[in-house]
């Protein structure tokens, strides 16, 4: 079925850019960052500027009377160019998608389709199966986690710059996987950055995004797998004091996510620097560091109890299980505590 692996999509781009065009585009899915992106890269590549007066139509779906107005448009020839550009956007606001297997059995070549299906993705599985055949089929789903330094790297690489390990995770941390809010940071600090800067620090993202590079959920993250008390209260007083800037949710799941890791690396085989990389799909040295010096504060045991802890404070951060009206900044001291203790 239609291909999502996290590059799927620089493969299309490259092939759009290469002008190397299939008849059909169907684009759907969850994250719309990766379905704009696509349908861009097709709108600024599939025609010249004096052909696309007559030769490029843009529809949304809730304007559209149905899919034959779609393939009606489709089956159009070019005007004074090798092909046509038709756009459909917000089509899944359009109902009668199965009338479009008419036209993907003998599709017009010399049309370029775009169909973007946002907010979800399309279960008719034949239908899917010969769209495939045709076109290409992308399902744009959002990033987990531990997929947004690639990107984040892969992004600011695209614009011939590059980022700190630490910038990435702020932003990540910070921001989370918004990926539109995420770019749109990213080319803020681009522009922020003389002409001659190619490199994101630790510092311009804080000076620019307002995400402190001393405190915030990657150095609590630090300070617990050195099990440093004094650091790790510091960033708790800094986090009770900035409540909007560090949401309690936010730091829940990260520490979630590094724990979780962290009982993968009790049983691998190979715990050196390179295995614990390895087993975890880690780019960088220090991350791997990290967790081995985390298995010397805490064992295993203690790492399910720690585990347990954060389903808990979790809960209760949520209003369950909690007989009292606690803050969050107290919840999380507590769980500090805990943690280390």
């Amino acid at each position: 079925m239609a291909k999502n692996d996290s590059n799927r999509y620089l493969e299309i781009i490259r092939q759009i850019r290469a002008k190397e065009f299939k008849p059909i585009y169907f684009l759907m899915g969850e994250e719309s960052y990766f379905i704009d992106l696509i349908t861009d890269e097709i709108i600024a590549n599939a025609l010249n500027d004096d052909e696309r007066d007559f030769n490029q139509t843009i529809m949304y779906g809730a304007d559209v009377a149905g899919y034959s107005a779609v393939v009606g448009m489709a089956k159009r020839f070019p005007m004074m160019a090798s092909r046509q550009l038709v756009v459909v956007k917000e089509a899944q606001q359009i109902n009668d998608i199965d009338l479009l297997h008419y036209y993907i059995a003998q599709p017009l070549m010399s049309t370029v389709l775009v169909i973007n299906y946002k907010n979800g993705s399309l279960k008719n599985k034949k239908l899917l199966s010969e769209l495939e055949k045709t076109g290409v089929v992308y399902e744009s789903k959002k990033l987990y986690e531990n997929q947004l330094i690639p990107f984040i790297t892969a992004y600011v690489q695209e614009k011939k710059l590059t980022i700190d390990i630490k910038a990435a995770q702020m932003l990540a941390d910070f921001i989370g996987n918004d990926l539109v809010r995420l770019t749109g940071e990213l080319d803020k600090l681009q522009l922020s950055m003389g002409a001659d800067a190619k490199h994101i620090s630790p510092e311009l993202v804080e000076t620019c995004v307002g995400v402190s590079k001393d405190f915030n959920n990657f150095e609590l993250v630090n300070a617990l797998a050195a099990r440093d008390i004094y650091k790790a209260n510091q960033i708790v007083n800094y986090f009770e004091s900035n409540p909007k800037n560090n949401p309690f949710v936010v730091t829940i799941s990260v520490l979630f996510a590094f724990f979780a890791n962290l009982m993968i690396c009790y049983y691998a085989s190979d715990k050196s620097e390179r295995g614990i990389m390895q087993e975890l799909g880690l780019r960088v040295s220090f991350q791997a560091r990290n967790y081995i010096l985390a298995m010397r504060n805490y064992n295993a045991y203690k790492c399910v109890e720690i585990i347990a802890l954060l389903r808990q404070y979790d809960a209760r951060s949520k209003g369950i299980g909690s007989t009292s009206n606690i803050s969050e900044g107290a919840l999380l001291r507590e769980l500090v505590y805990k943690i280390m203790h």
